[in-house]
């Protein structure tokens, strides 16, 4: 069993940063990834950014690519996310998620999911 919970969520402007923070506890090493995915009100749920336990090898969504920057701490099991240059359309509630045997990017690959942290970035 797997369990993550994330912080760092809250109110921006546009063009401000947020680092969003996930803690996994148990056994997260028997799968390959942890991921950020959000979802924004009406819309589907959607891959962010993903990285790798071991290798550290990352992947971004076009949208947020040079924008985000996902980051690992494995002794301690937290993977972060930096956002910078924060878009109104970033705004959505953002899970993490550890899994990806499947695709690192596909989120029915992911087998365990966080409560969500809203983010708002107000124009």
């Amino acid at each position: 069993q797997v369990q993550l919970v994330e912080s760092g969520g809250g109110l921006v402007q546009a063009g401000g940063s947020l680092r969003l923070s996930c803690v996994a506890s148990g056994r997260t090493f028997s799968s390959p990834a942890m991921g950020w995915f959000r979802q924004a009100p009406g819309k589907e749920r959607e891959f962010v950014a993903a990285i790798t336990w071991w290798g550290g090898g990352t992947y971004y969504a076009d949208s947020v690519k040079g924008r985000f920057t996902i980051s690992r701490d494995n002794a301690k099991n937290v993977v972060y996310l930096q956002m910078n240059s924060l878009k109104p359309e970033d705004t959505a509630v953002y899970y993490c998620a550890v899994g990806g045997s499947m695709g690192v990017m596909t989120r029915t690959s992911y087998d365990y999911w966080g409560q969500g942290t809203q983010v708002t970035v107000s124009s």
